[in-house]
């Protein structure tokens, strides 16, 4: 587990581009036969990637998380973004086929991942916050998702927005999570920006093509940096920091986000004239 500390806004300013990525970049999240864990101060969140293909992938507790067991005070969200798979909790199978989420309640004592086919494995994308409360654990298929259409091809930002872990979908403690795919010809996400004192968030950018690159955007509204993002990165936005991104071509994204509250209006817009 990969652990990475808070950073003041004012030091962000002073960051140069290695820096940047160092602090706030999370590269190689599938590799096969390995669950890959990034622990992020910011909010407590857990980023991981798991990617079973030849044998079966479990979350633990221990020494990092100071627990028995992994979701023993957690909960999580979980996003299959590969082949077909099977989640196991306590006991219990779910068939998770690409794009299908799964909401995992505080409580669950055993998880493990498999993958039906080792040529085209699973690729469960998790992120994990404290949690206060057991809610029940639910699958979430993409059809049965929140849907929203925002944008237009005029824009660059046709998309649409699936929320999985979202008070119309599941209830959970505060972690909330979804997925927003762009139309082909659109390349913008999150434009006009914002930011949430209230709560902080994690992008992770998909379905891109080996030569495509989204320029992720971030820092104060008065002062803010890029980060140069490939297939199958995410990166860490601490609440004082816009997050949007622009790409070569279209793009998946799953968002994630942890902190006070659920309340998606909850949010400080900047005016395109205050950006710089």
């Amino acid at each position: 587990m990969d652990i990475r500390y808070p950073v003041h806004p004012a030091h962000g300013k002073k960051m140069d581009t290695e820096t940047l990525r160092k602090e706030f970049l999370i590269q190689n999240l599938f590799i096969k036969d390995m669950a890959k864990l990034t622990y992020s101060h910011v909010d407590r969140i857990i980023t991981a990637g798991i990617c079973p293909a030849t044998k079966e992938l479990s979350l633990d507790g221990g020494a990092e998380l100071a627990s028995e067991y992994f979701f023993e005070r957690r909960e999580g969200g979980v996003i299959n973004i590969g082949g077909a798979g099977t989640l196991v909790l306590d006991g219990k199978s779910f068939e998770m086929n690409q794009n299908d989420g799964f909401y995992i309640g505080m409580g669950t004592k055993e998880i493990s991942f498999t993958s039906t086919s080792a040529d085209s494995p699973a690729k469960f994308y998790l992120l994990s916050g404290p949690a206060h409360h057991a809610y029940p654990s639910k699958w979430i298929p993409l059809s049965e998702t929140k849907q929203v259409h925002l944008g237009s091809l005029a824009e660059s930002n046709e998309r649409t927005i699936h929320q999985y872990v979202h008070p119309a979908v599941v209830e959970s403690c505060q972690l909330c999570m979804g997925m927003t795919i762009l139309e082909p010809n659109c390349i913008w996400n999150t434009m006009p920006v914002h930011t949430h004192e209230r709560r902080m968030e994690v992008y992770f950018y998909f379905n891109m093509d080996e030569d495509t690159v989204v320029f992720h955007l971030m820092g104060t509204p008065d002062e803010t940096r890029h980060v140069v993002m490939r297939n199958e990165e995410a990166i860490i936005s601490p609440s004082w920091s816009i997050h949007s991104g622009a790409g070569t071509k279209d793009y998946t994204f799953i968002w994630g986000m942890v902190g006070e509250n659920q309340t998606f209006t909850d949010m400080d817009g900047v005016d395109m004239k205050d950006l710089k």
